[in-house]
């Protein structure tokens, strides 16, 4: 079984008494309010009101039955539609039936295997010192300060402002590569080396020429094999100060005045977040599981959709961290089709997750759905209230609600299942 048994063709026929029922009702609305020439508006025979607006009034008439008896004839065949049809082959003659073929996916029907009683492993969620110590020193480098160098040259781990145009050794009449108050770590991870050994002990004034040959493998696809002849200007000179691990530190980043209080803290934290995670990886693994279990097909029109919700998502992140999407040099086509077998596992088990919430009455209470939506108005300018009516009306309530059933459903599977704990 693959994705082209969940597509569909379906011939709709409407009688033509039917039809012609239709057809005076939105003749007569016609009549009360068209302007005939000769007429008082409402007094046009509905005779002359049908050939004046022949057209319009066919129009409205399919558009008023078809998507009607389309969904009678869904209903009556008990099938669970995907995504809107297409119609196509549209016959509409005076005095006849309307006939039209409609074309659609389905979503699959399929038999739920064992889901109860499935075993995986789940890391140790403890946390040890060293890894408290690993957070508090990432806390320590968030919260450093930056302090401008006057007094010396410039020496690996400073950060250097600079301007610089770097121009294609091969082709010096192409656009240059340049940029103003550039931040450059010199030895920094994502520093390339030329960089950093070109303008080590430098101080501001100071300008350097220098070639950069870059490898064809080079993530920045403009520059991936390409030799560019540099000219660069310094700015100033800027070291790093990271604040000392005492208890200023613990007052300054938290509402603790003692940094062994603070640890207390960082050690919770981590604790908890260890035990979604490792809990959540476990989780993972019962999926593939069930996705193992039922490999069933699941319909195109949703896999496209999953896959513009993923790239939204990147889009999304990408605006938040202020980078214009269209000045990437990102093959979007391509990432789109590279992403493709995830968002088909996704839907995949979205499906199966379902029927296992409708095998065991799992449902998502008013209350739950409200305190949903409180939570995702915290992150926009929205209210609640308003937030909950915009989400009914684009029909995105719908599916929020699914996607927590469907966390439900995930979370009685792992209650049911057989973890086995590994030591740390």
């Amino acid at each position: 079984m693959d994705a082209e048994t969940l597509k569909k063709e379906m011939v709709i026929e409407i009688p033509a008494d039917v039809v012609e029922r239709e057809a005076q009702s939105v003749t007569a609305q016609y009549a009360r309010v068209a302007r005939v020439p000769g007429f008082r508006p409402g007094h046009a025979p509905p005779s002359l009101v049908w050939r004046l607006f022949r057209k319009d009034i066919r129009s409205e008439v399919v558009q008023s039955l078809l998507p009607r008896f389309f969904e009678d004839a869904i209903k009556e065949q008990k099938l669970a539609l995907a995504g809107r049809p297409e119609f196509n082959d549209l016959k509409f003659e005076d005095n006849q039936p309307i006939s039209c073929k409609a074309t659609f996916e389905i979503f699959p029907e399929f038999e739920l295997k064992e889901y109860k009683g499935l075993e995986a492993e789940e890391e140790d969620p403890s946390v040890t010192e060293a890894d408290v110590d690993e957070a508090l020193e990432e806390l320590r480098q968030r919260v450093a300060t930056f302090e401008v160098v006057e007094d010396r040259p410039a020496e690996k781990s400073d950060y250097l402002i600079v301007n610089y145009r770097g121009r294609d050794a091969k082709d010096p009449a192409a656009s240059p590569v340049e940029a103003r108050d550039a931040l450059v770590h010199l030895g920094g991870k994502g520093t390339v080396g030329a960089f950093t050994e070109n303008l080590d002990r430098t101080r501001p004034g100071d300008v350097r020429e220098f070639e950069v040959a870059y490898p064809e493998d080079y993530p920045q696809k403009s520059l991936a094999g390409k030799t560019l002849h540099y000219r660069v200007e310094v700015q100033s000179i800027k070291k790093k100060v990271v604040p000392a691990l005492d208890d200023e530190l613990a007052k300054s980043v938290s509402e603790f005045s003692k940094l062994e209080e603070l640890r207390v803290k960082l050690r919770e934290d981590l604790k908890e977040r260890r035990k979604r995670a490792v809990g959540g990886a476990a989780k993972q693994k019962l999926v593939e599981q069930l996705l193992q279990a039922h490999p069933i097909p699941v319909p195109k029109v949703v896999v496209e959709r999953q896959l513009n919700r993923r790239l939204e998502r990147v889009l999304m992140q990408l605006m938040a961290q202020g980078i214009d999407p269209r000045a990437t040099e990102v093959d979007w086509s391509k990432v789109r089709e590279e992403s493709r077998p995830e968002a088909e596992k996704e839907v995949r088990a979205s499906l199966i997750l379902g029927k296992i919430a409708e095998a065991e009455g799992i449902q998502v209470s008013g209350d739950e759905v409200d305190e949903l939506v409180r939570e995702m108005s915290k992150e926009g300018q929205e209210t609640p209230a308003a937030l909950k009516t915009r989400l009914t009306r684009d029909g995105e309530l719908d599916r929020i609600v699914a996607i927590r059933r469907n966390q439900k459903a995930l979370d009685f599977i792992y209650s049911n299942a057989k973890i086995i704990r590994k030591n740390g």
